[in-house]
């Protein structure tokens, strides 16, 4: 079964509004986040391909470290288009699944991705791990690709639920703690900040959240 991963990016200037930090420190985290994400993602065999979905240029640049292919996303309207772009590669490709990530969940192991893959049954199915909140989506497994539309952006989580049951009786909903540790706003970043995991990361982020 060929898997893939799909990362959109989205531009570090537009990105995490909500944390209250500079310009420069976003562009920072951003980096620090996708950059231990994809390193997670491309050490992990049964994952074939990393697609990233951006048109970051510094996102492009780190991706290329990981052999990641890009898709540009010039217009960059949303998650779902970005998701939909590399939906269209992979099923040029021959692919028979993916995993779409954020990129904001630098403390993803290599277990995790095995823990949640083995819910994956045939031919079809959905595997949704969703974030702390229950609000968002932190990983969306879907095989066949085209299974069935996103819905990012929009108390996703639920929508996804209720969307993959529309499509298939194999639904799984997974608790991964280190998936559903997304940055997404203050109290995100404090929360990650006081747990005991990836040390090298944490200090990483406190050097840039002190840098401003």
């Amino acid at each position: 079964m060929k898997i893939a991963a799909i990362i959109p990016v989205k531009t570090f200037s537009k990105a995490k509004t909500r944390l209250d930090l500079s310009p420069q420190q976003v562009e920072d985290l951003c980096k620090v986040m996708l950059e231990e994400i994809l390193h997670t993602i491309s050490i992990y065999p049964q994952i074939e391909k990393i697609i990233i979905v951006t048109k970051e240029k510094k996102a492009i640049e780190i991706g290329k470290k990981f052999k990641a292919i890009t898709i540009v996303d010039e217009k960059e309207k949303s998650v779902n288009s970005a998701v939909a772009l590399a939906d269209k590669y992979l099923l040029e490709n021959n692919f028979h699944a993916s995993i779409v990530f954020p990129q904001d969940i630098p403390f993803i192991k290599t277990q995790d991705i095995d823990f949640m893959l083995n819910y994956k049954t045939h031919p079809n199915f959905a595997i949704i791990v969703p974030s702390r909140r229950f609000d968002g989506t932190n990983a969306l497994v879907r095989m066949p690709i085209d299974l069935m539309e996103t819905h990012y952006d929009e108390d996703s989580y639920k929508i996804h639920m209720n969307t993959a049951k529309e499509h298939t009786l194999n639904v799984a909903m997974v608790f991964v703690k280190r998936i559903m540790w997304d940055i997404d706003n203050i109290e995100d970043l404090k929360f990650v900040l006081e747990q005991n995991e990836k040390p090298e990361i944490i200090e990483k982020i406190k050097k840039i959240i002190k840098s401003d």
